[in-house]
């Protein structure tokens, strides 16, 4: 027993001697060939590295610098340089035999670069290509087995405090991610791996993933299935690349999903909560936050998509969008649907902004609720949306129709009071970056009638309406009693001009002349002027000066005069 004991002891001393003569005796940049010849052919792109250091005790290469050379086709320029790399080993063999056993891989301060051409293939969708050869075209058929280049395995592979920049190869456009942090454990070409990472976003915000990816696929890197769990904390849309599809969206966003590829599909699903999101260019931030639940499919090789479900809600007000859609270059081409039943007003009036209505200066929606059925189709830069809208059992609080129509009150005597009531309001919209029209305008105010028409709003929101007032009850009453109707209904046309948050109502009297007012009056003329034939005895006392008839043919007169004026 001691004899063998005595054995042992001498071995342990030999290998201590051994360990401690190490550093003294082996050249770390001896390896230097060797590893980067393994690095470069795992990977089919050269890789250099700078001077190399050993460290027994703890079982490490270090590399004071390293290069991975870009997919020729993109850049001359290199694809991933780090200010060092720690390579792990094996220790024994490398002590005995001199052999390379890598074990961890550690990235210190990487920047990569992240590059997309125009047909939609990136920069490191080669890499592990045996020749380094750029990667087969975007329409070419998926593969997920193994690689046939030799197979780097490595139990531990850690990105530590790196940047990300991902671009476009044909613009000037670029994100970037700092502070990215990568955690990748039994990696290998030919195996599925777990992994995490951590970045902050462009702009502010975070991101983290944790998922499962591989095996590499041998033919495009970029198509390697795999699954993550993703949370997102205030991501800015407007500098994520969704501003550049859409260059109105703006916001901070919060998400909550997943996300998942098998090299020819990527799925996403989840939550997204948006705060003071804005939709078009000339509107404003939303003034309570927009939540989306979504679930989307897109087809990696064709680069289009389709909304299989999506609910967008604010409040109570709940809105579906679904349909396809397709990337190109630097566009989205849309073909969706938004339909939206009854939505409580109270709850939608505060993503009036968000959308670029302008209500009448002071005034707000409230009560009631809108229905629409949209087509959106055309790019996702400047979109054409058209449909139906229905606002019904609304009012335009702080609005009072009735004063703004006093041109028209003074044949009718209509008053609203200081708030507008609709009964029901519903059009045929186009909305289109040259601006808006809407068509079959009918709108109900019990205290007036129905207004009808149509007309359109510029991008500037200028308004360009011709609209009759289908007058009812009393208040109609009031208007055909002058021209000797007695309590029949009648119809008075009118214009809108002015501005959505100043829009002016103006009388039009060509349209009152020709219309049936105008014909009453005629007849009436044509009545008095054939009364002169007849004996005075027969003939009704004439009507004074100050007559109803006299008022009206009179205010005619006068605003003809007027028109005359303003157009000297």
């Amino acid at each position: 027993m001691k004899q063998k004991l005595r054995i042992a002891g001498i071995v342990l001393a030999v290998i201590v001697v051994a360990v401690l003569a190490l550093p003294f005796g082996l050249n770390a940049n001896s390896f230097r060939p060797k590893l980067e010849a393994e690095l470069s052919s795992a990977l089919g792109r050269k890789v250099t590295l700078g001077n190399l250091s050993l460290s027994i005790w703890t079982g490490s290469v270090s590399a004071s610098d390293l290069a991975i050379a870009d997919d020729p086709a993109f850049s001359q320029n290199p694809f991933v340089q780090a200010k060092s790399l720690k390579v792990g080993v094996e220790l024994l063999p490398l002590i005995f035999s001199k052999s390379l056993h890598v074990t961890q891989l550690t990235l210190d301060g990487p920047q990569i670069t992240l590059l997309r051409s125009a047909a939609g293939t990136w920069n490191f969708s080669s890499l592990g290509a045996a020749n380094g050869a750029p990667a087969a075209s975007t329409s070419a058929p998926a593969s997920s087995s193994p690689p046939a280049t030799a197979d780097l395995s490595v139990k531990k592979l850690d990105v530590k405090d790196g940047r990300i920049t991902v671009a476009h190869a044909d613009t000037q456009q670029t994100h970037v991610y700092d502070n990215v942090n990568i955690a990748v454990r039994n990696f290998s070409f030919g195996a599925q791996f777990p992994f995490t990472m951590s970045a902050n976003l462009p702009n502010g915000g975070t991101l983290k993933l944790d998922g499962n990816a591989g095996p590499i696929n041998s033919t495009d890197t970029s198509l390697t299935p795999f699954q993550a769990q993703v949370g997102v904390k205030r991501l800015d849309l407007a500098a994520s690349g969704l501003g550049e599809l859409s260059p109105g969206i703006a916001g901070l966003a919060d998400f909550d999903g997943t996300v998942s590829s098998d090299g020819q599909a990527l799925q996403t699903s989840g939550t997204l909560q948006a705060q003071n999101l804005k939709l078009v260019q000339s509107g404003g931030p939303a003034g309570r936050p927009v939540q989306l639940k979504y679930s989307i499919v897109h087809q990696l090789h064709s680069q289009s998509g389709t909304i299989e479900e999506s609910d967008i809600a604010m409040g109570r007000a709940v809105a579906k969008l679904t349909g396809n859609y397709q990337i190109q270059g630097e566009t989205a081409l849309l073909d969706m649907k938004l339909s939206a039943q009854s939505m409580p007003v109270d709850d939608l009036e505060a993503m009036l902004p968000a959308l670029g209505v302008v209500l009448p200066s002071g005034s707000r929606l409230s009560g009631g609720t809108l229905s629409a059925d949209l087509t959106i189709k055309g790019p996702a830069s400047g979109p054409v949306i058209a449909g139906p809208i229905r606002l019904a059992n609304s009012k335009l609080a702080n609005f009072d129709l009735g004063s703004k129509l006093s041109s028209i009150s003074k044949l009718s005597g209509a008053k609203t009071g200081s708030d507008t009531s609709i009964e029901n309001l519903s059009t045929d919209a186009r909305v289109a970056p040259d601006g808006i029209r809407t068509e079959k305008v009918n709108l109900t105010i019990a205290a007036l009638g129905v207004l009808t028409g149509s007309g359109t709003i510029s991008p500037g929101g200028a308004l360009n309406y011709q609209m009759t007032a289908n007058l009812n009850g009393a208040v109609a009453s009031a208007v055909t009693k002058l021209v000797g109707l007695g309590d029949k209904g009648e119809s008075i046309p009118f214009f809108i001009r002015g501005t959505t948050a100043n829009p002016s109502f103006v009388p039009d009297v060509k349209g009152m002349l020709t219309g049936q007012i105008g014909s009453q009056l005629g007849n009436a003329l044509k009545s008095k002027l054939t009364s002169k034939s007849t004996p005075k005895s027969l003939q009704p006392a004439a009507p004074e000066k100050t007559s109803v008839f006299h008022k009206v043919t009179g205010w005619f007169h006068r605003k003809k005069k007027d028109q005359s004026t303003e157009k000297k």
